[in-house]
Formats: structure tokens, sequence, C-alpha cells
């Protein structure tokens, strides 16, 4: 049987998964409406980190057909529309990008531009995934700590 809170997680789980919905969003909301902090960081973190892989494994297979048509084509295998990814990635690095992602353009969206630019889809998701959950931990602790709620 189903309880309020039981469904409160599995909408921050949802919430969690969507776009732009990041977990660094979703962990507050779910503490402010009183959900087990615990619960609600596990939740969030695990939707997102779902979409997070797909999105990284998704530009991984784009970028391998952008190569490939360009290589059928007896063009070299850079990717010219891809510069600009590729010097914010040699300015910032993808540590940078992981650790910036979730509060600047979202997570999945980190993700994706990082396997875009040459990062492996394994390693750019590690990144984010361990990145986000440290920005959701750290929200969690202070909301908890500064007894923030309705």
């Amino acid at each position: 049987m189903l309880d309020i809170e039981n469904l409160g997680l599995l909408g921050v789980f949802i919430a969690g998964a969507i776009p732009w919905m990041e977990a660094i969003a979703v962990v507050p909301a779910g503490i402010l409406v009183g959900l087990n902090p615990v619960a609600t960081l596990v939740a969030a973190v695990v939707g997102n980190s779902m979409t997070i892989i797909l999105f990284a494994y998704f530009a991984s297979n784009i970028r391998e057909r952008l190569i490939d048509r360009r290589i059928k084509q007896g063009k070299s295998a850079d990717l010219p529309k891809l510069e600009k990814a590729l010097k914010a990635f040699d300015k910032y690095g993808v540590y940078g990008l992981a650790v910036l992602g979730p509060i600047l353009i979202g997570t999945q969206f980190a993700a994706a531009a990082a396997v875009t630019a040459g990062v492996k889809p394994l390693r750019a998701s590690i990144l984010i995934i361990t990145s986000l959950t440290m920005w959701a931990i750290a929200i969690a602790i202070a909301m908890v700590a500064f007894e923030i709620t309705i």
C-alpha cells in the first residue's frame, strides 16, 4: 500500500529525472513539504542519475554517427560545429563542467555536452553524478541544519 510519503518520494524521483528539474531543486522541495531528507535525497539523485546516463550515451551515439558520416564523405573526423564546446573544455575542463553543470546548464545537458566534446560517456556520467550528489547532500544538510521548513 502506498502512503502519502511514498507517493511524495515517487514524485521526487520522477521530478529528478526531468531535465531542468534537477535533484538540487527537487531535494529542497521534498524536504520543505516534510519528506524524509535522506529518502528525498536518494530518490532525487537516483532519478536524476538515470537520465544523466541516458543523455550521455545518447550523445555518444550521435557523435559517433556524425564522425562516421564525415569519414564516409571523405572529410576529417573533426566536428567543426563542436569547436565552441571544445574551447570551453580547454578553458574549464570536464571537472569544471561537472561542478558547474548542475547549477548552470543542467546535469543532463552537461553530460551530453561533455560526451559530444569527446569525454567518454561513463566518465562524464560518473563525474556529473558525483558532483550532483555532493550538491544535493550540501543542500539537504543546510536545510536540515537551519531547520528550513514551510
